[in-house]
């Protein structure tokens, strides 16, 4: 088992922070990791993507042309890398920012209104956070108490106010999604 992993959005939407704890997650389920973030010199408004590579085994190397999946914030980050998702591979995207038409027929396309749900808690930067708990449930890498271990684990001190706020964003996403596929 090895999935290949793109979280693409802008910069201010939690990409790199969404892309280090799916890695976490991974390692505390006992999986090989890599996580390869990139952002442009804007941060905040500029584009930010990162892969992550989930495995049974050892991972050869961090760079994804390819995804098994593909996690979209936003309307350019979908138009940029959708098109690069493998045949019946996984495209989970913020339907609150992204509204596609066409999507491919070779792959499973997963709405997730998380701007919508992060807004009803009065903080959208935490829609990253919905879109972690969906990509727990359609996929199944790992459990939501692993996220969960997890986000406890990676979230810096000056940010524990947060945690359960992220929690219950997690468990909302995940609650929405489970069993989607």
């Amino acid at each position: 088992m090895e999935y290949k992993i793109i979280i693409a959005g802008s910069g201010g939407q939690g990409i790199l922070f969404l892309g280090s704890l799916l890695a976490y997650s991974g390692m505390f389920a006992d999986k090989e990791v890599t996580w390869f973030p990139s952002y442009g010199a804007e941060m905040r408004g500029g584009t930010a993507n990162c892969t992550v590579i989930i495995s049974d085994e050892m991972i050869g190397s961090p760079v994804v042309r390819n995804p098994d999946i593909l996690i979209v914030m936003n309307l350019a980050s979908y138009n940029r890398f959708s098109e690069r998702i493998i045949e019946d591979g996984l495209l989970i995207y913020n339907s609150s920012l992204v509204s596609v038409k066409d999507i491919r027929k070779d792959i499973k396309a997963i709405p997730v209104p998380a701007t919508d749900i992060a807004s009803s808690f009065k903080n959208v930067n935490l829609a990253n956070m919905v879109m972690a708990g969906a990509f727990t449930a359609v996929t199944k890498i790992f459990t939501v108490e692993t996220i969960l271990k997890a986000i406890e684990f990676i979230t810096p001190s000056h940010r524990k106010s947060y945690l359960d706020i992220n929690k219950e964003l997690i468990i909302k996403g995940y609650n929405l999604t489970n069993n989607t596929l």
